[in-house]
């Protein structure tokens, strides 16, 4: 099973259970992931949320067998299948629960975007993080208006621009992750924030996370469908196709005129 979900004292967990492709997501998990959020969201008897993931790595970005796929589809396909991405973000960043996130290993490309859309982030110092899709003639269109959000545009410039990798400290100091703890650590100070979050009024957890959205820029439909169709047209575009197919084919990219 590629995401696994159990239920314990009020506390849904949905862990990525993809170690020998390094956690990487597809379709599969994407729908695995939404429809888990979705349910978690509607069941009262969830008080938090909290996703992690199984073996050396949190998420790898996206799975090479789903990144074939979409190197053969065209624009309008690829607009769908990133809008199921950008709808998992949504639910994430609006789920009326507390949602978390337990990084255990590194986080590249489009995991990020989980990160930047979840209430808490908590990472180990050896995680290292990148948003690596320039790298292949593409652009973090989807995940991009969850980091501007929590980077900021100065930082999101960087690092959207040279696809650097930057470590836990760093993304602490961006507001990407909210704490860097050791390994040994970690899952006493998810335990500590599972207790505080379980402690308080569901209502009044809900309610705050929308007094956040209220008083902040909220991420429309408009803005999501915007992203989706940038990044369908990087993909189906000339230079989408050569960065895709050089990585899949893993030699380097011939950009024409560099």
């Amino acid at each position: 099973m590629s995401v696994s979900v159990t239920h314990d004292q009020g506390v849904a967990t949905f862990t990525l259970n993809r170690p020998e492709t390094r956690n990487a997501f597809d379709d599969a998990v994407i729908a695995a992931l939404t429809a888990a959020y979705h349910a978690a969201s509607a069941d009262p008897a969830v008080r938090a949320v909290l996703l992690r993931a199984e073996g050396p790595v949190f998420c790898s970005g996206a799975d090479l067998t789903w990144m074939r796929r979409m190197a053969a589809y065209g624009s309008d396909e690829n607009f769908t299948d990133a809008m199921h991405l950008s709808a998992l973000l949504h639910i994430i960043d609006t789920c009326p629960k507390p949602t978390l996130a337990r990084v255990h290993g590194s986080a590249f490309a489009g995991a990020l975007g989980l990160l930047a859309a979840s209430d808490i982030v908590v990472a180990v110092p050896e995680a290292q993080f990148a948003i690596t899709e320039v790298r292949i003639g593409l652009i973090p269109a989807v995940i991009s208006p969850y980091l501007v959000r929590t980077m900021g545009a100065r930082q999101a410039r960087r690092y959207f621009l040279t696809a650097e990798r930057f470590s836990a400290q760093t993304a602490l100091e961006l507001g990407l992750v909210h704490q860097v703890v050791s390994a040994e650590t970690l899952d006493a100070t998810i335990a500590g924030h599972l207790e505080a979050l379980t402690a308080a009024g569901p209502q009044a957890l809900t309610a705050a996370k929308q007094l956040v959205a209220a008083v902040d820029g909220p991420i429309t439909p408009a803005v999501m469908e915007e992203t989706a169709r940038r990044i369908a047209n990087q993909r189906a575009g000339a230079e989408g196709q050569e960065g895709l197919a050089a990585f899949l084919e893993k030699r380097k990219p011939n950009w024409g005129g560099a």
